[in-house]
């Protein structure tokens, strides 16, 4: 993110003539901060610090019964009632806000024209906005949406505010209309949005950036959009390129045939399942072979996965009236199935389950889960208890 001083209009360059070190400024007016921003950013104007030197970082403010209130990191014994201060906008901080929320005016007005969607809530959270529409959206509306909103941000239009008056507002069409008691301060953005609004915007919309849309989902009866603009837009591409260059060094493709390779593994592993559950089906008929009529059957099989271990106890019910029982070893202790043709093993797995740690359930003929305890344990546990 850039931190060169922002361009100021000649109507404030007239007003820093006026600006004099170790006087007292205050900025009242609706150019959203920009004096006192580039008059930190040049050094006319820098943190001044307590009597002891001491620089203080502001990590809230919030107004109570007409008192505003700055909450610090620290407060020293400098910090006493009646010592001067001066403040300075952390630049990188607000102009990152601005972006995020320049765009989220972008978006949501774009997507109030295209699809007459009302955005519903949003956050400008540390690492991306939430927005929430009020009508679902496509994902071809989602990207013709983020398509048009970069278009406004490549013409670079002025982010425009102003104050109307109650006959001015009652007349005008804005987002977020409604009763609002005392000044009501509009931001337009020509061809893409007029909002009600109280926030720092950009100057301009070139001053976005990018808008990027970084997910999507269905959420209470709309869609409910990770936004990220400017540098985090930046950011997030550049992590995706690193992403993808790790994918093809790993599947040897360049990155414009990552898809097409991941596919080729998807589908020779789709393959390798299906030989594998073939394997595992002659595999568990040679250790229900091994089983005589009325014998209890606890089979072992490193490298089950629950399917496998549901299919091999099934499969051993079918040779065997007595207790059947499949076993394989994990990396907190063993994934069992428990089995009995016309019996009820649901106290059995719940003795096994207070004994070795585990947990699971399921029907009277048929229960699965873990337990923390080694194969052998629970054999030996099940032989002893059944």
């Amino acid at each position: 993110m850039t931190a060169s001083p922002i361009k100021l209009t000649p109507r404030l360059m007239t007003a820093v003539r006026y600006v004099r070190p170790g006087h007292l400024l205050c900025d009242v007016g609706t150019d959203h901060a920009y004096l006192p921003i580039w008059l930190c950013q040049t050094g006319v104007l820098t943190p001044v610090p307590l009597p002891d030197g001491t620089v203080l970082r502001v990590l809230d403010v919030h107004e109570q019964a007409g008192i505003i209130w700055h909450t610090v990191d620290a407060l020293p014994a400098a910090a006493a009632p009646g010592a001067a201060v001066a403040g300075c906008i952390d630049w990188d901080w607000r102009f990152d806000k601005m972006q995020q929320h320049t765009g989220e005016h972008i978006l949501s007005g774009i997507l109030h024209q295209m699809f007459g969607a009302e955005n519903v809530g949003f956050h400008i959270g540390s690492e991306a906005v939430r927005m929430d529409t009020s009508v679902p959206i496509s994902a071809e509306g989602l990207r013709a949406a983020e398509l048009a909103a970069n278009r406004i941000v490549w013409q670079d239009v002025p982010v425009l505010v102003s104050y109307p008056t109650r006959e001015e507002l009652a007349a005008l069409v804005y987002r977020s209309k409604k009763e609002i008691e005392g000044q009501v301060r509009i931001v337009t953005i020509p061809g893409a949005d007029v909002c009600a609004c109280c926030g720092t915007h950009t100057r301009t919309t070139g001053q976005v950036g990018q808008i990027k849309i970084l997910a999507s989902e269905n959420y209470k009866g709309g869609v409910r959009l990770s936004v990220v603009c400017g540098a985090r837009a930046l950011e997030a591409a550049q992590a995706m390129r690193a992403r993808q260059a790790d994918i093809g060094a790993l599947l040897s493709a360049k990155a414009d045939q990552t898809a097409v390779a991941v596919h080729r593994v998807y589908d020779e592993y789709t393959a390798l399942k299906f030989t594998h559950f073939g394997v595992c089906s002659q595999l568990f008929d040679a250790l229900a072979g091994l089983t005589g009529p009325g014998e209890d059957a606890i089979r072992t099989v490193p490298g089950l996965d629950p399917d496998g271990l549901h299919r091999l106890a099934v499969r051993l019910t079918e040779a065997t009236t007595g207790l059947c029982a499949a076993l394989t070893p994990t990396e907190k202790g063993t994934g069992y199935c428990i089995a009995q043709a016309d019996g009820d093993v649901r106290a059995l797995t719940k003795a096994l389950n207070a004994a070795l740690n585990g947990r699971g359930g399921g029907k009277p003929g048929i229960c699965q889960g873990s337990c923390a305890a080694a194969p052998e344990q629970v054999e030996e546990f099940l032989r002893k208890t059944k």
